[in-house]
């Protein structure tokens, strides 16, 4: 969502935040509390990063005061948090250029053409924008969102189609799964017989097997027969170098997400192997006003932890503002019993333990 905007004209604002992961979506809160405003930009349709997109449902056990959560969880919980500080969201956005303005502000554009003023930026991209790994066919590329998929909009859509689900992950053996009733046949491509899900869902594709409910091959998909921009048949290559024409009218192929830093590894930064170096008292990359949190950072010790990003978020929150407070001091407050924080979170503590 884009709040409304227009592309091309400016949005001005405090800070950009690029990435909605569960880092940014904190780092929105810490700015809140310092009395400074954020849009954040996301590549993804929504919020929650890779968390979101690799493990949605898988349990995370360290973060503190929440002994059990998944990820779906944590990212709904600091929305809730952030609201107070109504960060506008801009997903689908891939932050494209980056260039400091006469005036002093960073003016941040976006690939689809909006255009932020914004006195700092704060990079949380994670490991950057995840992208499927696709099939490297002509015929592939060609067949695109018509016969070939990395992602499944409407499964309905699939119903009584013959259907080739590619992966041996969670996704690909889920889907193949839950399309083994729908579809008017169903089989599963995986390079070997040995799968990257979890058991559970390992156990549950090999009963529909037994059940003559979907079909798994072991191979390599190396070639796609289409009819113009309908699909006929995917080939299959076993180990024996043997190639099987399996027929098929809609492939999806779940072969996992890979991170690219994208333009971000133009802006001038220092990078350390696809990561930006920051100091560890602001978590600034040495270029004034623009920070760093989270797995797209570097420093030594550094731990890729959700909690570690928090940290960083803290620190390059009070770091931001002291940089647009030039020589007054930020005095660090606890929400506890801050009036301006309260006023600022819009709560109404009941300080009678404090008498």
């Amino acid at each position: 969502m884009d709040g409304g905007h227009d592309a091309g004209r400016p949005i001005v604002t405090d800070a950009v935040i690029v990435g909605a992961g569960p880092v940014g979506l904190f780092q929105v809160f810490e700015l809140g509390l310092l009395g400074l405003r954020a849009h954040v930009i996301d590549a993804m349709p929504q919020a929650g990063g890779q968390c979101v997109e690799l493990y949605p449902d898988k349990p995370i056990y360290d973060i503190p005061a929440l002994p059990r959560c998944d990820a779906r969880e944590l990212v709904e919980r600091l929305l809730e948090q952030a609201r107070p500080f109504a960060p506008e969201f801009h997903f689908g956005h891939v932050a494209s250029g980056l260039e400091r303005s006469a005036d002093g502000l960073w003016r941040v554009t976006t690939h689809r053409g909006l255009v932020f003023d914004a006195a700092v930026v704060i990079l949380a991209a994670g490991l950057g924008a995840f992208m499927p790994r696709k099939l490297d066919l002509d015929e592939a590329r060609r067949l695109e969102g018509v016969a070939v998929h990395y992602k499944v909009a409407d499964a309905h859509a699939l119903a009584g189609r013959e259907i080739v689900v590619a992966g041996g992950g969670d996704s690909a053996l889920d889907w193949a799964a839950e399309l083994a009733g729908l579809g008017a046949s169903v089989v599963l491509v995986h390079r070997s017989a040995r799968f990257r899900a979890a058991p559970a869902s390992v156990a549950r594709m090999h009963a529909l097997c037994d059940q003559a409910r979907m079909q798994f091959l072991e191979g390599d998909i190396v070639g796609l027969d289409a009819d113009g921009e309908a699909l006929r048949a995917v080939r299959v290559r076993a180990r024996s170098g043997i190639v099987q024409r399996v027929g098929a009218e809609q492939l999806l192929v779940f072969w996992g997400l890979h991170p690219a830093l994208g333009p971000i590894a133009d802006w001038g930064l220092d990078l350390e192997k696809n990561q930006i170096a920051v100091d560890t008292a602001t978590f600034g990359t040495g270029v004034p006003g623009v920070y760093a949190v989270g797995d797209v950072n570097t420093y030594p010790g550094k731990k890729k932890l959700i909690l570690s990003g928090f940290h960083e978020a803290a620190l390059a929150a009070f770091a931001a503002k002291e940089y647009l407070s030039p020589g007054q001091k930020v005095p660090l407050q606890y929400t506890t019993t801050s009036p301006a924080m309260h006023r600022r979170l819009g709560v109404s503590p009941d300080l009678s333990d404090l008498a």
